[in-house]
């Protein structure tokens, strides 16, 4: 993982996420990211992920046992 994938990775599993996250970031890292469960994510309509798909990507990296540290 390099230092971009572990700065999306912070954005999302952090206390207070970040609003900015872009979809091409989370795709980015989830296309490096190897886990058990299959998730179908709907690309926001704009650039930036929306609160729930961000919920939704916390779960998917969380379950498969993923933290921000």
């Amino acid at each position: 993982m390099d230092s971009h994938h572990r700065d999306t990775l912070q954005k999302i599993l952090g206390h207070a996420p970040a609003a900015n996250i872009e979809w091409r970031q989370v795709l980015s890292l989830l296309e490096v990211t190897v886990g058990s469960e299959t998730e179908v994510l709907q690309p926001p309509a704009g650039k930036d992920v929306d609160e729930q798909l961000l919920v939704d990507v916390r779960r998917l990296l969380t379950e498969a046992g993923i933290t921000s540290g």
